[in-house]
């Protein structure tokens, strides 16, 4: 088994990732990595030198790489354990639950979480020894996202848009524009938007829409 990039979930050595979609993979793969911890320098380095080159034409998802680039070129790598803190810890809690189960129940550890575990195991992944996050962080769905899309062994297109459908699209794209609203988002603003704008994209390709709430940066239930 080798481990995945984010948080809880390992895969086995069948589905090890490719770069079949370079732009699509990488975006799953970049998502997946800032969600899971704040970037280290070499992380901004690379993003702030992407900045006109990520993507061609003039488009929304172009912009939101070209700001995230810029955002990075301003960054610090301390500044930005920092605000990782507050946006995903904090005292008790962060500024945002970045959990499927929350996003959908209003509350952590419910069905959701259960159903995912078990399309989990059926594609061949398992949970980490010692992770103490559970499967629905956003950050280990942008990754099994990236693996079960790429490589020689990907999945099928109709598994990777059913577990899409089922496991992202009900919540992500909310999740994504509440970073963008976060008080303490600044350099995650930018990681927002490009997540709001690469979900989207993401539904559009694989014929899965999004689910759009008109319930502000909160999730639709259980939390009145």
């Amino acid at each position: 088994m080798s481990e995945a990039a984010g948080i809880g979930v390992e895969v086995s050595a069948g589905t090890a990732p490719g770069l079949e979609e370079p732009v699509r993979i990488n975006a799953w793969s970049l998502l997946g990595k800032l969600l899971a911890g704040p970037p280290d320098e070499q992380v901004l380095e690379v993003l702030a030198s992407a900045e006109g080159a990520a993507l061609p034409g003039d488009n929304l998802l172009a912009a939101a790489w070209d700001l995230l680039a810029k955002a990075a070129a301003k960054a610090s790598p301390a500044e930005l354990v920092d605000e990782y803190q507050d946006l995903f810890i904090g005292v008790g809690r962060g500024e945002l639950m970045p959990y499927g189960s929350w996003y959908l129940t209003g509350f952590l550890m419910e069905q959701p979480l259960a159903r995912l575990r078990s399309e989990l195991s059926e594609l061949g992944f398992a949970r980490r020894d010692g992770v103490k996050e559970p499967e629905d962080h956003a950050a280990a769905l942008c990754d099994v996202m990236g693996m079960i899309s790429t490589g020689e062994d990907a999945a099928s297109l109709d598994v990777q848009t059913g577990f899409f459908s089922r496991h992202i699209a009900p919540w992500m794209g909310r999740f994504f524009r509440d970073m963008q609203q976060a008080p303490s988002a600044r350099f995650y603003r930018a990681v927002g938007q490009l997540g709001e704008q690469f979900v989207a994209l993401e539904g559009q390709h694989l014929n899965a829409p999004i689910k759009v709430s008109a319930s502000g940066n909160r999730p639709a239930v259980g939390l009145s």
